[in-house]
């Protein structure tokens, strides 16, 4: 008994720093992807469709792992459980880094989407080892590197798929996942079972969700060529509202779910899954559309931008996506979560409409993407810190995951539904879509997010509901 009522070990900065590093290594290796796709489609002969395979696999991977990886956080303790998945997160680095062709290039996205698992869990390991206001200001701090490790990767990626090979930008943040996991294990505690529960896993709640993220993945991709295919548009979204039925029906009845839509339905939860993906898919139009826009030739109203260029002109947008978690932390901890979110909405809100206005000079696209980069970080950290000191320390990992798999899915449906923007105002016999489309894509990311506000009123000024 004594044991068991036993205080924590507690963790210092040093601990905290290397999950840190572990969260910026794995949010560069994450985004390598988009924006060298043009050239992975050049050196491995594939298709746009194939092209858009490789781009999505990866977050339907992340968001199927990622509440399996937060419930066995939860349940059998969350440094034993981010250490085996940065294994597999490591070992489909280096694959992707090897592949010769597409499918095995593929099967190392694969196992590389389990790294998405790696925030929860971290969560877990700070909220088990620092007090709770602490634990606030560490959980930005994580957030934010993995948001400004993102950035890096996409700026980065670029440069290095040029200068040395495809083959480079996947291997070095992979041996960066591997060194920061050294760290993790070696300065981290270890941290005891949160559940004492036998209950196996939801293999049918799990199927069913894979294959509903899975149809809707399709679905999106689809959206763009509706009008080409309108009967395979429609069978897809019966198979997703059957898939989708089916997975509702399994997880009430389930005896463990894998995810509680008991716990989804609390307002502490389901406002932060709500505000995460508009917010989320506000900043995909952004990041999809600028660099875009970018590379537009000069001739017609763009800049003419290759990769590389492109990467150093948005270099501001990833130095305010760093700061912007431990901002974040800092402030839910003195203002409340209300007031960080607040700020992060309006500032997106007003640099998403302020780029529909002018966009015709390159330091318009530097300044709205920087304040778009700043507000979407202070945002979804403050949600997900929210979340996670809102719930029991034991479903931490489950009710954090649930905000990062929404996460995952406004990004995705932004960057389709800007794809499909585009490709819809491109004049016929033309490569280059009308300059209007930018315009229309910007104005309407605006107006969604400023929808958002209606849910932003009601959240409560601290943590939890």
């Amino acid at each position: 008994m004594t044991a068991t009522l036993a205080a924590p070990v507690r963790i210092g900065r040093s601990a905290v720093g290397a999950l840190g590093l572990l969260a910026v290594a794995t949010g560069a290796l994450e985004s390598v992807v988009t924006p060298t796709l043009p050239l992975l489609q050049r050196e491995l002969g594939m298709t746009p469709a194939e092209g858009a395979l490789l781009s999505i696999v990866l977050l339907i991977t992340g968001a199927l792992v990622t509440p399996v990886a937060g419930r066995f956080g939860d349940r059998y303790g969350g440094k034993k459980v981010l250490i085996r998945l940065m294994a597999v997160v490591s070992a489909g680095g280096l694959v992707s880094a090897l592949a010769p062709n597409l499918p095995v290039l593929l099967v190392g996205q694969i196992l590389q989407g389990a790294m998405v698992g790696a925030l929860p869990l971290s969560f877990i390991l700070v909220r088990a080892h620092l007090p709770a206001g602490e634990s606030k200001v560490a959980i930005g701090v994580v957030s934010g590197l993995f948001v400004g490790g993102g950035m890096a990767g996409t700026l980065s990626a670029g440069p290095v798929a040029e200068g040395l090979s495809r083959h480079w930008m996947f291997a070095l943040p992979t041996l960066a996942v591997i060194g920061a996991t050294l760290l993790v294990n070696g300065l981290l505690p270890g941290d005891p079972p949160g559940r004492s529960d036998r209950a196996g896993v939801d293999w049918p709640g799990l199927v069913l969700l894979s294959g509903t993220l899975v149809t809707l993945m399709l679905v999106l991709a689809l959206a763009p060529e509706a009008a080409a295919q309108p009967l395979a548009l429609g069978a897809l979204l019966v198979v997703l509202a059957a898939f989708t039925t089916g997975w509702i029906a399994v997880e009430r009845r389930a005896p463990a779910p894998m995810v509680d839509l008991g716990l989804l339905a609390r307002p502490a939860v389901w406002k932060s899954c709500a505000l995460t993906f508009v917010i989320c898919l506000g900043t995909s139009v952004a990041v999809y559309l600028v660099p875009q826009l970018l590379a537009v030739p000069e001739r017609e109203y763009g800049f003419g931008a290759g990769a590389t260029e492109i990467g150093f002109i948005l270099l501001p947008g990833a130095l305010t996506a760093a700061l912007a978690g431990p901002l974040s932390g800092i402030g839910a901890r003195r203002f409340g979560s209300r007031a960080v979110v607040t700020t992060g909405t309006f500032l997106m809100i007003t640099a998403l409409l302020a780029l529909a206005a002018v966009h015709t000079e390159i330091w318009h696209l530097v300044t709205g993407k920087a304040l778009i980069a700043l507000a979407n970080g202070l945002c979804v950290t403050a949600l997900v810190t929210r979340t996670a000191t809102g719930v029991e320390q034991s479903e931490t990992g489950i009710a954090t995951s649930l905000v990062l798999v929404t996460r995952v899915l406004g990004f995705a449906v932004g960057a389709q539904l800007s794809g499909a923007l585009l490709t819809a105002w491109t004049p016929s016999g033309s490569d280059v879509p009308a300059e209007s489309a930018f315009a229309t894509g910007f104005f309407l990311a605006g107006a969604v997010t400023a929808l958002s506000l209606l849910v932003v009123r009601t959240l409560s000024k601290g943590v939890e509901e």
